[in-house]
């Protein structure tokens, strides 16, 4: 967060504050659009659709960030950064997928159930076919015939 032997922010915290106060002043100035009454609105498509680039462009940031803590901290593991950026990435994210229900779905969810299922019924296909093409031999009952008849028993 600060720059080196100063006890000033560094360019990089400087630019994400920057950005996550943009991206808060969008928030609010489409809630602010689309707050006609008293009662919060329960569809916030315009904030999803106004701010995205600005949510999009801090969270590359923010990535980006991280990665070059890993980077210049690879000695030591668990460093993070600064409690105040990750606070205002958190708030954001928060705001964005729980709050305005942004979020959106992973699109290779379907691909990665069609994919199970089909492998989940290879099997079931295998032993079908097998069963169906091989030649199915009857099974013939051989009667034990003692030697000396029935007269035993």
């Amino acid at each position: 967060c600060l720059a080196n032997n100063s006890e000033d922010l560094s360019n990089s915290t400087e630019h994400f504050l920057r950005l996550f106060n943009q991206t808060l002043t969008c928030f609010e100035h489409n809630l602010q659009e689309s707050t006609h009454g008293l009662l919060p609105p329960k569809n916030y498509s315009e904030v999803c659709k106004n701010c995205n680039d600005a949510y999009k462009t801090l969270s590359t940031l923010y990535s980006d960030m991280q990665k070059m803590n890993e980077l210049v901290n690879k000695a030591e593991p668990g460093t993070h950064l600064c409690i105040d950026v990750e606070d205002a990435m958190n708030i954001t994210r928060k705001l964005w997928s729980r709050t305005f229900n942004c979020s959106i779905t992973c699109s290779d969810t379907v691909s990665v159930v069609a994919v199970s299922v089909f492998i989940l019924f290879l099997p079931v296909v295998f032993y079908l076919s097998s069963f169906l093409h091989s030649e199915q031999k009857k099974r013939k009952l051989i009667l034990r015939r003692c030697l000396w008849g029935y007269s035993f028993i």
